[in-house]
């Protein structure tokens, strides 16, 4: 229906207030169709793994053969936001703050959110009426042959000027269902924005790690280059005097050359650690030289280790959570489609000036106003509604499906690391037990030497085996350092906020388990 009335009449402030009426009720009998979200239920086991992981991790001992204290998890603690200060040191912390301040990744998340926090206002503007103001002036020349030539062509003017008003009330909770589907866009650009910090947080924290092992390696290795280098001539001088044969030399000439192979691989390795650290930190690789990296001997292994419960891990790591609300804009974006084979109201109305001179455009005979309501309903669109309806529940089947296998990864994930560091402590522990072996077997040999008692390549071939059980010790140490940091990474990394103080930095990040700063927007979107 729709009316269009010109001059001032008492039906006309009638009608008007009918229409506000009208739309009041709307709004108060509107309703949104589609189907009600619910939350998926955060998976009921009691441990990561089929067997409960220890409380405890036997202590890592040092290159020099002294252990620090045991590892302790706080089953029920949640991750600190700034846990990689556990480790202690000073260079890691720098590298981390450059990483956060600068990575162009992060730029581009944050972006993404903002981007997605705009769309989300713009979606919410449908709620109000929509204002506009039309000016408009035209001179016109009639035709005298429209009028069979009784009064000829006519010419005149008409100055126009309407304010317009236009409202769409949502009867069936269509404006509010694309709402709540932004909202949740915004929720999963939230959540990955998180996820970013949390991935270029570790990938500092583990090439740091690496890096810093990297160096040992080198300078074990190539310790290894120059004893092997002299074995080499030892057995040269041996063979020419027939002491020895050939193919020792050629033996030790082949060991030789792999050891040099394996440190050229050792310094390529370091090198593009060192691009990549650069790049995370939002440097060009020609400025690696100018960062400050930490060595192994300057990182500790965080006392305490944090232990969220299974049923937190849900609200804890970000991928999970953006997978959930993307979840909830899927469950939305059904209720849309839904809505769409309703029917659509919309109330609109004007009131300006038109007249045909511009000393008249402003008296009250030149006043002209129109009201309007529409409804549109749709009869027969070809199948095209219900398909799309088809196609949004096929979404979000598919949509659950990846939401339950990010949760079915993140276990899994936390389960690995908390497997590796059980078997890294086995692992370190023999390892060094092996290198304080191989020290001692060092030691007595040139206790030996210094006494005549053995020769010179008897000292150089104990020396080797000592730096081949430096290096392996060098690696499983550094294993250690990154599956600590994995286990922070696995359980979220826990919330941004204020730095922590230097009291829980040093107690390795661990914090109680609580209230998570915006979980309350994680909770179901039905109504």
């Amino acid at each position: 229906m729709h009316f269009n009335l010109r001059a001032d009449s008492a039906p006309m402030a009638q009608f008007a207030r009918n229409i506000s009426v009208l739309g009041a009720c709307m709004a108060l009998v509107s309703c949104t169709v589609g189907p009600a979200y619910h939350k998926p239920e955060a998976p009921n086991v009691a441990s990561y793994t089929a067997t409960p992981a220890p409380l405890a991790i036997a202590a890592a001992p040092s290159a020099s053969g002294s252990s620090a204290s045991a590892q302790i998890f706080k089953p029920g603690a949640t991750v600190n936001s700034h846990w990689w200060q556990g480790f202690g040191s000073a260079a890691l912390d720098r590298l981390v703050d450059q990483a956060l301040a600068h990575n162009p990744d992060l730029d581009a998340a944050q972006a993404t959110l903002e981007q997605a926090q705009f769309q989300l206002k713009a979606a919410q503007g449908v709620f109000y009426p929509q204002v506009a103001l039309g000016l408009g002036g035209e001179r016109t020349r009639s035709s005298g042959a429209a009028t069979g030539g009784m009064t000829g062509p006519q010419l005149y003017n008409l100055y126009t000027g309407q304010v317009s008003v236009s409202y769409y009330p949502d009867v069936f909770g269509l404006n509010r269902l694309v709402t709540r589907s932004q909202q949740a866009l915004v929720d999963v650009a939230q959540d990955q924005l998180s996820a970013a910090r949390l991935m270029i947080v570790g990938n500092v924290v583990n090439t740091a790690i690496g890096l810093a092992a990297l160096d040992d390696e080198i300078t074990a290795t190539q310790e290894n280059v120059r004893d092997e280098e002299q074995v080499l001539g030892l057995a040269r001088k041996r063979y020419q005097l027939g002491a020895t044969a050939q193919f020792d030399v050629l033996t030790q000439e082949s060991q030789l050359a792999s050891t040099k192979a394996q440190l050229a691989q050792l310094r390529q390795a370091r090198a593009a650690a060192r691009h990549l650290l650069a790049t995370v930190t939002g440097r060009l690789p020609a400025q690696a030289g100018d960062m400050q990296t930490p060595k192994l001997t300057d990182l500790r292994l965080p006392a305490t280790l944090p232990l969220s419960l299974p049923s937190a891990l849900v609200r804890n790591r970000p991928d999970i959570r953006a997978a959930e609300a993307q979840l909830r804009a899927a469950n939305a974006q059904v209720g849309e489609a839904v809505a769409q084979m309703y029917p659509s109201l919309q109330l609109t109305a004007g009131f300006g000036q038109q007249s045909n001179f511009a000393n008249t455009f402003f008296d009250p005979a030149s006043r002209l106003w129109n009201l309007a309501a529409g409804l549109v309903a749709p009869l027969f669109e070809g199948g095209t509604l219900e398909a799309r309806k088809n196609a949004a529940q096929a979404a979000y089947r598919g949509m659950f499906a990846t939401y339950r296998g990010t949760v079915l990864g993140a276990f899994r994930n936390v389960a690995d690391v908390l497997r590796a560091l059980e078997h890294d402590s086995a692992f370190l522990e023999a390892q060094a037990r092996a290198m304080q072996a191989a020290r001692q077997a060092l030691a007595l040999v040139t206790t030996q030497y210094s006494a005549g008692q053995v020769d010179y390549l008897n000292l150089l071939t104990s020396e080797t085996q000592y730096q081949n059980t430096r290096v392996a010790f060098v690696k499983a140490q550094a294993q250690r350092y990154a599956d600590t940091a994995a286990l922070y990474v696995a359980l979220g990394g826990g919330e941004w906020g204020a730095a922590p103080s230097p009291a829980a930095a040093a107690a390795a990040g661990a914090q109680p388990q609580g209230d998570r700063h915006g979980s309350s927007r994680h909770a179901a979107a039905s109504e």
